[in-house]
């Protein structure tokens, strides 16, 4: 398969620092082993009584785990109330908290940027309803979990700030990018200060750090996809230690829960405030656990792990116990809701480091782990997921002058490439090459037919070749073990023609974890539904083994 896109560029992590994994050690014994396994997971047994706002991590000299928590997840005082009851679960954990912004302010922030070039001055700027809903959400938030007076006072200055940032734009007649990064900045510094004091009123001791400040993460000056730099480990190492304890005879650390924004980082030259991108709170998290040297990052959602299908649309979908790196990467890229390949990219680049992806509204399920090797081997593991990407254009390029000669696809992809058009996935014969795009990723809205005219005109004017174009197609990805293609091929072509659903096309991924049947859309839905009880005839909510009997 091809890509018309290139893979955004992450920092590697240093081999010689994640040589020796440093696990921290409880009282008394020697860390133990993580397994990469979903019996590993240190899911809460049934009988366990609720959450006691116990310190967690007494026992620990270091932070022994991140946790994410996304904006739906910080959205009001009632779900904080839930994170925090969490969080608690995990007495047996010193904990490292990545949090997003709350519910849609990141989206009302920018809202506010934008709206603020239709206003004149300051007056204007505090009436707009974004601004209003900011500050009310913010302001009703302390007073529900009733935050210390230092923390009020410094979230209250933080809304302030935001009103004058954007008042600026209003003065100015423009939001740049700079600026958006830093109007978003604010969502992620008043979210974690106010759940750091909802802690310490809690009686557990909890330490606020701004990522981009306090840990020392450095970006490139792409005010809004930062990447991050390699010196960010080592202060983000040099950061997150634990204060040891006034009485000297122990020597014990102290615990203390760690609250850290998400998303945002430092521009190496211009010193301001930027954002990582998409997946940037995810990303956030996997760097802290690479530069602790971990074993593992939870990031919370709101399914019990990465499922077998869009539960939306397919019925009888299971979690996955287990995924490659390289699977959840293309599961991402097919437009499955799983981690962005960037934010993935520290714990890729790692020896150790694992993601686990659990269910904040069913604390006990073990969820997904992904890793670095299947538990058990491949030998037993034939498909993983399965992912339809909608509305996709498909392009038969059509010409005799390809045969036996070189540079063909050197010029089709030109006139892409000239075109500013992603391709998604690529099948060829001797005389023919069959495309397909995907708008969404390049223009955030559907190819309107005078650009697909354009295209075909300029493969025309160029005497390459003749196109069809057809529009209207659904994009199927298997991800699993090619090595069993043969099955994959066999038992899905068996369940698509039963279900009498006609292929247009086939590829193979080079990665050797995807193939991709192009179909029609209005048979799309019903092709998913089809291979996907043929691969997983399991009831509702079942979680599929990915591991030997003796580690169940």
């Amino acid at each position: 398969m091809m890509r018309g896109k290139g893979v955004a560029r992450a920092a590697t992590v240093s081999p010689a620092r994640l040589a020796a994994r440093r696990l921290p050690h409880r009282a008394g014994t020697l860390a133990p082993v993580v397994r990469a396994s979903a019996a590993a997971a240190p899911s809460v047994p049934d009988d366990a009584p609720a959450a006691e706002a116990g310190q967690p991590g007494e026992a620990l000299d270091a932070y022994s785990v991140v946790m994410k928590f996304g904006g739906s997840s910080v959205a009001d005082a009632e779900r904080m109330r839930e994170v925090a009851s969490i969080v608690l679960t995990f007495q047996e954990e010193m904990p490292v908290l990545v949090l997003s912004a709350m519910g849609k302010t990141t989206n009302n922030l920018l809202a506010a940027g934008e709206q603020a070039m239709q206003c004149d001055d300051a007056d204007e700027v505090a009436k707009l309803e974004p601004v209003l809903a900011i500050r009310k959400l913010h302001e009703d938030t302390m007073n529900a979990l009733g935050v210390d007076d230092e923390t009020n006072a410094e979230v209250s200055k933080l809304l302030n700030k935001m009103e004058q940032v954007c008042t600026g734009v209003a003065l100015m007649q423009e939001c740049t990018a700079r600026t958006r990064a830093t109007l978003v900045s604010f969502g992620e510094r008043m979210s974690t200060r106010i759940f750091s004091s909802y802690l310490r009123s809690m009686g557990l001791r909890s330490t606020q750090h701004d990522a981009f400040d306090a840990l020392g993460f450095v970006v490139t000056d792409e005010f809004e996809n930062g990447n991050i730099l390699p010196v960010t480990y080592e202060n983000v190492a040099k950061a997150l230690t634990l204060e040891k304890s006034p009485d000297a005879r122990t020597g014990a650390s102290v615990a203390n829960i760690a609250v850290v924004t998400g998303f945002l980082g430092r521009g190496e030259q211009s010193g301001a405030i930027a954002t990582l991108g998409r997946g940037g709170s995810d990303l956030t998290a996997t760097v802290i656990g690479a530069a602790l040297e971990l074993p593992e990052v939870y990031v919370w959602k709101d399914v019990d792990g990465v499922l077998s299908a869009d539960p939306r649309e397919v019925e009888g979908t299971v979690a996955m116990a287990f995924l490659s790196f390289q699977e959840a990467t293309e599961l991402a890229y097919f437009g499955a809701q799983v981690l962005h390949p960037q934010s993935m990219r520290p714990a890729m680049d790692s020896e150790a480091l694992c993601v686990r992806v659990k269910n904040s509204y069913n604390v006990r399920a073990p969820g997904t782990l992904i890793g670095h090797e299947r538990p058990g081997g491949t030998e037993d593991w034939l498909l993983t997921s399965i992912v339809r990407k909608k509305n996709v254009t498909m392009l038969d390029i059509v010409s005799t002058r390809m045969l036996g000669q070189y540079g063909f696809l050197a010029k089709v992809f030109n006139i892409m490439d000239k075109a500013g058009i992603s391709v998604d996935c690529v099948a060829t014969s001797e005389v023919s090459v069959s495309l397909t795009l995907d708008p969404a990723k390049v223009w955030s809205r559907d190819l309107v037919q005078e650009e697909l005219d354009a295209l075909v005109e300029e493969f025309e004017n160029a005497g390459i070749a003749r196109v069809k174009v057809t529009t209207g197609h659904s994009l199927i990805s298997l991800i699993g073990n090619v090595e069993r293609n043969n099955e994959i091929m066999q038992r899905g072509f068996k369940a698509l023609g039963d279900a009498d659903v006609k292929v247009q096309m086939i590829s193979q991924g080079a990665s050797k974890t995807n193939i991709s049947l192009l179909v029609n859309d209005d048979q799309g839905s019903e092709a998913v539904n089809a291979i996907h009880r043929e691969f997983f005839p399991y009831e509702y909510g079942q979680i599929l083994p990915s591991c030997d009997e003796d580690d169940a």
